[in-house]
């Protein structure tokens, strides 16, 4: 079965606080999103990558790559408005039948076994996606007044989420809607029933500083 890959680097990373997106920062002496497009292709070296950038970072990532004679086999999409805009955008790159995992650029500690976990998971299931339950506790409300929620039965939900091909392509010709907040929310509003599996903590998004420095440790023992 073919696969695809669709790593969502299109955003601006305003709350890293930092000179340049986020996915560009280095970290264990790399950029983020080539830590990230190595793992998919320590996996799976032919799978079918789609990246998608800001367009005014294109051309920055080709001279990168030419510079480093890193990954040469991808095709390169541009950043929308939005992440479900810059996923439709992605899936003008993805062709017949096969299974597709969007993932965040800026999760560079994917691991094999969960990548294996998923794709395994995909060939009995249209939708996939990796979750951890909640171990914290967890309360509802602002600054002023809260109160306490169960976390009995929530997830945190992370990616690569996977579809199969023709099914995402479906889901995604919906008009927008702001309940749109991952790939499986899109999927379900299609009518597609959503399968978890077990995810991985150290699966981290990097977000904020102290998420940088984390991932910098993590990347530096796995290495």
């Amino acid at each position: 079965m073919k696969r695809f890959a669709i790593i969502v680097a299109g955003g601006k990373g305003l709350r890293m606080g930092a000179d340049r997106p986020k996915q560009f920062l280095e970290v264990a002496g790399k950029p983020i999103l080539r830590h990230t497009v190595e793992r998919f292709l320590a996996f799976d070296p032919s799978v079918e990558l789609i990246i998608v950038l800001p367009s005014s970072e294109r051309d920055g990532w080709r001279e990168y790559c030419r510079r480093e004679g890193f990954v040469d086999r991808y095709a390169l999409a541009s950043g929308g408005i939005t992440r479900f805009h810059s996923v439709q955008q992605a899936l003008k790159y993805v062709e017949g039948d096969g299974v597709v995992a969007v993932h965040d650029g800026v999760r560079p500690l994917i691991g094999g076994e969960l990548l294996e976990r998923l794709f395994a998971a995909a060939e009995s299931y249209p939708a996939v996606i990796p979750a951890v339950p909640v171990v914290e506790s967890v309360r509802k409300g602002d600054w002023e007044e809260s109160g306490p929620v169960s976390r009995d039965g929530l997830f945190l939900v992370q990616t690569p989420q996977v579809f199969d091909a023709a099914l995402l392509r479906d889901a995604y010709r919906q008009p927008f809607s702001p309940a749109f907040t991952d790939d499986a929310s899109v999927v379900e509003a299609a009518g597609t029933k959503v399968h978890m599996v077990p995810g991985d903590r150290l699966n981290i998004k990097v977000t904020t500083p102290e998420d940088l420095l984390l991932a910098e440790r993590l990347l530096r023992l796995s290495s």
